[in-house]
């Protein structure tokens, strides 16, 4: 998959995981953080596409996704990132026992 389509479906996920995505300018790598209650991500939009999808990657692994419909393509390439940032995504932890 094209990292510019990546880029879009993982914005897509998060927004249906109930997160707002914020691109901004900045000298900062990006997380996701609870601002008044409203569940944000800020990714830095003058990092390359790849550092945008590790940010929106390493998030998704660090959130509760269950219940978030992902395509299998798109979960292909999340558990690759995954396996590549050593992140067991909640989601797994929780069917594992792993709490």
């Amino acid at each position: 998959m094209k990292p510019e389509k990546l880029l879009l479906e993982l914005e897509q996920v998060l927004e249906q995981a109930g997160y707002t995505l914020r691109k901004e300018r900045g000298s900062f790598r990006g997380d996701e953080c609870i601002i008044e209650g409203k569940k944000l991500v800020v990714v830095n939009k003058n990092k390359p596409v790849a550092l945008q999808i590790g940010t929106m990657g390493r998030v998704l692994g660090q959130i509760d996704i269950t219940g978030v419909y992902i395509k299998p393509v798109v979960r292909k390439e999340l558990d690759e990132l995954w396996s590549r940032l050593s992140i067991t995504p909640i989601e797994d932890e929780e069917e594992f026992g792993l709490e």
